[in-house]
């Protein structure tokens, strides 16, 4: 008779937690398309799921009664809508729901009630035997004599204690500033920062209580009262740039920000990249540029100091990517959009590297789009890492030059990429796609990054040709830049004779504006990433603070130039580099501080 209770009351127990179970399933069943997997966090996110619905549903059955269904309700009616917001959210936008999300007043609140009726019915298909199997079990929980108050506390203690040591199996935490750590496991569960891989990781309900706990309940930290006076005095002024002789020269045309992958200021010839090298000749070339290489995501930082305006932090360890949740009203992306442009953005790896996708998402870009995440590509098929898919892709193709309206497109290059070595697979099949006989392919390093190079250049010819072909040319601006130095090679002498420079001036690369028919310019004034933002913004003739970016508009005569590096050192108009200098410091202080404080979230702006 006791065997037979305790079967009773087995099968009781999972049919109570098929439903809780039936969602996470359901969830992870959306989810099947991220580009994320770690085998270590597999167990981990396995038992996260486990621990919560024994917990739920053991409290539930030593309780008993009303009272245990009043808790079977009350926290399955909590996970339920958690689930449905995940579930819709994710179908919307790719990602999933954050509470960081309610702190967005106004972003989207809206039209909640028309995004629940117009997603996918496969959420509500779900749906269905979630809360069948929930109401059936709701009302067969069985009345106890006593509520089993020793069952739930060694409960509870187990929880507790399996609870602690379930991170420890997503391996070990980078303690340094590393450019992956967007994808070490443990990383992600620590910053909690990437709503899709914390999902993968945790499960739905350690995620739900974790993101919680992470957005409402955790201490924000040491808040330095001196930081946060200097930022103060920063932002106590308010300066509308003002005009000058550039003001508005691009005004109402579209724009094209091509990043360039690694192509360094010596692989700007008319052998190698002669398009680019036309386009140096003819548009306006910043001869003094610096993209500053920054550890912890080099090519990254080069995307936050465009779209955003500031750069990884340089007196604290904090990767830039882990900023997806701080709020930055004054982006480029916001400002272009609030302008009347659509603002999409196009590159070859997917939206889970470097947590693009949910940064660009948070930065007020209309899209990110990875060709990896459009397509399968076998693990052989290379085609993939050529730029030229950039533009023969036809679903690229359409996103680039099919507007109904003034755009901007942001374009990240990847071709020269390591490795640089003469047997590489990429340098193999881009000779055999371009007919280079095997007597004619490089033998040396300096001669595959040239080769990577040149397959960059066609991409430029392609995207140009597409301009024209579309009747988009004369009304299309192009701003290229280098991300950083070609520091990727392994023998940096090839650089450091190219360039004739070390140290920090070894970062110089490309930056050129260009569009059809402008009269050729060079500004010799020292710039760096960090001033293509406020740049771009006066040459479009939009309004914005000075104390919102830490660069400056090049084109502003009372801007003399300097740059600040990540070792501290600071570059002035003489071309003097000096370390720890107050100009240096203070202008990385301000980058930090904002950044650490997200300072932009607490300023109340009528022009947000």
């Amino acid at each position: 008779m006791n065997e037979k209770k305790q079967e009773n009351r087995l099968i009781i127990f999972i049919v109570m937690a098929l439903p809780f179970i039936l969602m996470d399933l359901a969830l992870r069943f959306f989810a099947r398309g991220i580009h994320y997997f770690r085998q270590t966090a597999v167990f981990s996110a396995i038992m996260f799921t486990v621990i919560w619905i024994v917990l739920i549903i053991g409290i539930v059955v030593m309780i008993g009664g009303w009272p245990g269904r009043i808790i079977y309700l009350a926290s399955f009616a909590a996970f339920f809508t958690m689930y449905l917001a995940n579930a819709i959210y994710f179908n919307l936008t790719s990602y999933f729901f954050s509470f960081n999300l309610a702190q967005m007043a106004g972003e989207g609140g809206g039209y909640v009630g028309q995004t629940m009726l117009s997603t996918s019915p496969l959420i509500y298909v779900f749906a269905a035997p979630i809360l069948i199997v929930f109401f059936y079990s709701l009302f067969h929980i069985k009345k106890r004599d006593s509520i089993n108050v020793r069952g739930m506390i060694v409960l509870a203690a187990a929880f507790l204690v399996i609870h602690f040591f379930l991170p420890l199996f997503y391996g070990k935490k980078n303690s340094g500033l590393e450019w992956d750590t967007w994808r070490n496991a443990r990383n992600v569960y620590e910053n909690f920062n990437d709503s899709n891989k914390d999902f993968i990781i945790c499960g739905f309900y350690e995620y739900t209580v974790r993101d919680a706990y992470m957005t409402y309940l955790k201490a924000e930290g040491d808040r330095d009262p001196q930081e946060l006076a200097q930022l103060e005095q920063i932002f106590s002024v308010n300066t509308e740039h003002p005009k000058n002789d550039c003001t508005g020269m691009f005004e109402g045309k579209n724009l094209i920000i091509l990043q360039l992958e690694g192509l360094d200021s010596w692989l700007l010839d008319r052998e190698t990249t002669p398009t680019l090298y036309r386009m140096q000749q003819e548009g306006i070339n910043f001869s003094r540029h610096y993209s500053f290489y920054n550890g912890g995501g080099s090519t990254f930082n080069s995307e936050m100091a465009v779209n955003i305006g500031y750069v990884t932090p340089m007196t604290y360890t904090k990767n830039g990517y882990s900023f997806s949740t701080n709020h930055f009203p004054y982006s480029m992306p916001r400002l272009f959009k609030k302008a009347g442009y659509e603002v999409n953005a196009f590159h070859m790896n997917t939206r889970e590297y470097y947590s693009r996708g949910i940064n660009y998402e948070n930065w007020g870009f209309d899209s990110y789009r990875g060709l990896m995440d459009e397509h399968e590509y076998a693990d052989d098929d290379l085609s993939r890492e050529l730029d030229r898919e950039l533009i023969l892709d036809e679903g690229f193709y359409d996103g680039i030059f099919k507007h109904d309206k003034p755009f901007v497109d942001y374009i990240i290059t990847y071709t020269p990429h390591t490795p640089f070595s003469a047997d590489s697979s990429l340098g193999r099949y881009l000779a055999q796609v371009d007919g280079i006989s095997e007597f004619d392919m490089p033998t040396d390093e300096e001669g595959m990054a040239r080769l990577y190079a040149k397959e960059t250049d066609h991409f430029v010819e392609l995207l140009l040709q597409g301009l024209e072909d579309n009747g988009l040319l004369e009304d299309t601006v192009i701003v290229a830049f280098a991300d950083h130095y070609l520091y990727t090679l392994t023998d940096q002498t090839i650089v450091i004779d190219h360039k004739h420079a070390t140290g920090d001036l070894i970062n110089r690369t490309p930056m050129i504006i260009w569009q059809d028919g402008t009269t050729p310019h060079n500004v010799g004034k020292i710039n760096s990433q960090v001033d293509i933002l406020p740049t771009l913004l006066n040459l479009y003739g939009i309004k914005y603070r000075e104390e919102n970016y830490v660069g400056s508009d090049i084109f502003d005569p009372g801007y003399e130039g300097c740059v600040f590096f990540p070792d501290k050192g600071y570059l002035d108009k003489n071309g003097f580099v000096q370390e720890g200098t107050e100009e240096g410091m203070a202008l990385i202080r301000k980058n930090d501080y904002v950044l650490k404080y997200d300072y932009f979230r607490e300023i109340k702006d009528s022009s947000d």
